[in-house]
């Protein structure tokens, strides 16, 4: 069977209904990635006399890194998305408070990221911007909302330093929270930062299991929930499309501290974020990732696909489909890798490896391929 190709821009197939088609244009949105990298580029030297050094090897990757004397510190801001929408939604029409799973899914979008470059969290700022003041007067909302950022930071290991809470009325609609939060996070002592360069072909690939919709593609699932019947709707096992939606991210900090402290080779790590599976290309080298094996596909991310006749480029171009974070590993260690996942509570697989050719993600079980123009993120 021939396999479907995607590159830049709409992916092959389907029935018009893409990330694009509500409003997310990736190939617009990381042009404008590319154009911030130059000029914060220009930036590298500025903070020299006071004996910090950028890495600039970490531009582009999913968290910036900068020397200070022997330590190797990184830094991530993340935003939540549109998945506070879903929340406020179900909470209206079923009393249900879910709020305390959105403040854990902002903490997981800032750490997860932060460990893909071998940094272990410290301290996590919030930003909670709501478009009015009356947000706060549902009663248990923002204390849901804290406690579950609290929560987020006690799996993360990482200190709730504190953050930033403005009223943006014009720039928020009212009846909305807008969500971010920022982290600091060190590379241990005697280990190096997982960076691009650290790729090799042989490399094993393993996934790692995700527990839903995690923190993107909630506007596709929004309308997804749109079309069959709203958020009271019920997946075939029984749960609604609003909990099952709502499920809070994995947090993979554990998994990361236990290959450090096992002294693994590890060379390389990606949160499988936006654009999907498209981000097991991350490494900014001319390397090709044959994937053999997925995970089993999450009953919530399957519904959708399924409710929006999705083609396979496009459902794992925008969603993990099952796969929350991929580790990169010397030949012969993937087995570890998936070992120590178990012995801290997550399912992972030896998936495939890397190898020689052009840039470009090839998903065998699925039949379709990924080129390099459609990852550009420097």
């Amino acid at each position: 069977m021939a396999m479907a190709e995607a590159s830049g821009g709409q992916p092959a197939g389907g029935t018009g209904v893409s990330y694009e088609s509500v409003g997310v244009d990736y190939e617009l949105l990381d042009a404008g990635k590319r154009h911030s990298l130059a000029q914060a580029l220009l930036t590298s030297g500025l903070a020299a006399s006071r004996g910090a050094q950028a890495v600039d090897e970490s531009r582009g990757e999913p968290a910036f890194l900068f020397r200070l004397g022997d330590t190797h510190l990184a830094m991530v801001l993340e935003c939540l998305g549109t998945k506070s929408v879903i929340a406020r939604q179900y909470q209206e029409l079923t009393g249900i408070n879910r709020f305390d799973w959105i403040g854990i899914d902002t903490v997981a979008a800032v750490v997860n990221d932060l460990i893909c470059v071998g940094a272990l969290p410290l301290a996590v700022n919030a930003y909670f911007a709501t478009g009015a003041a009356s947000w706060y007067h549902v009663a248990g909302r923002h204390e849901a909302l804290s406690r579950g950022f609290r929560e987020g930071c006690e799996r993360a290991g990482a200190i709730w330093g504190g953050g930033e809470s403005p009223t943006l009325s014009g720039i928020i609609d009212a009846a909305e929270i807008d969500l971010a939060a920022c982290g600091v996070g060190q590379v241990p002592a005697g280990r190096e930062p997982l960076l691009s360069s650290g790729v090799e072909p042989g490399d094993e690939i393993v996934l790692v299991a995700s527990t839903g919709l995690h923190t993107n593609g909630a506007t596709l699932a929004r309308a997804a929930a749109a079309r069959a019947g709203g958020l009271t709707a019920t997946l075939p096992d029984g749960t609604t499309v609003g909990d099952a939606l709502l499920q809070p991210s994995a947090i993979y900090v554990d998994l990361m501290a236990r290959l450090l402290d096992r002294g693994l080779t590890i060379s390389y790590a990606s949160h499988i974020t936006g654009h999907g599976l498209r981000k097991i290309m991350r490494p900014d080298r001319e390397l090709t990732y044959r994937i053999r094996t997925l995970p089993p596909v999450p009953p919530v991310l399957d519904w959708i696909r399924t409710t929006l006749e999705l083609p396979d480029t496009e459902a794992y171009g925008t969603f993990n489909m099952g796969a929350g974070f991929a580790v990169y590993c010397r030949p012969g260690q993937g087995d570890a890798v998936v070992a120590a996942a178990a012995e801290v509570g997550h399912r992972a697989w030896v998936a495939g490896q890397v190898e020689t050719g052009d840039r470009r993600v090839i998903l065998e079980p699925v039949n379709v391929v990924f080129t390099g123009e459609a990852l550009r993120l420097r």
